[in-house]
């Protein structure tokens, strides 16, 4: 694909536009459904494609010679879609599509959304950890509650 993922693609609009016709309008349609699945990611180039993030990578997405390919970036993501994706499934997380055949909006959005509960809980166990690490370091654990009637903790 000329121009397509280039060194030097410095943002998502340049990486479209060096895209023949077909190709730039299937991912355009997917770019837009991705931006209304996940409306505070954030567009960037990451290994020359385009890619959304929001407390990490949700997707990224590309145009190749004979497909276009959505990069699912989760392996628990991919297995709970795995039915609807599977005449799409090219490789390990890779769907592929062509702008005949293109990714339906409502899979893409649900991929999406499940990408960013996924990042989110990610992020929220990555908040928890120092608070855990400090306790240890202090050598202390959390105070437990005591069984009901007793009145003592149960340690």
């Amino acid at each position: 694909m000329p121009g397509a993922g280039k060194a030097g693609t410095r943002s998502v609009e340049e990486y479209l536009a060096n895209l023949p016709a077909d190709p730039r309008a299937a991912l355009r349609d997917l770019r837009e459904t991705i931006r209304k699945a996940a409306p505070r990611a954030e567009e960037v180039i990451s290994y020359r494609m385009p890619a959304f993030r929001q407390g990490g990578i949700l997707v990224y997405y590309a145009a190749f010679s004979e497909h276009c390919s959505l990069f699912i970036g989760s392996v628990a993501t991919q297995r709970k879609f795995a039915a609807e994706l599977k005449p799409f499934l090219a490789g390990k997380g890779t769907v592929h599509f062509t702008p005949e055949r293109p990714l339906p909006a409502a899979l893409a959005t649900r991929i999406v959304k499940a990408r960013v509960a996924e990042n989110e809980t990610r992020a929220a166990a990555r908040r928890r950890a120092p608070a855990r690490a400090a306790r240890k370091a202090r050598g202390t654990r959390p105070r437990r509650r005591s069984p009901r009637g007793t009145g003592r903790a149960n340690v």
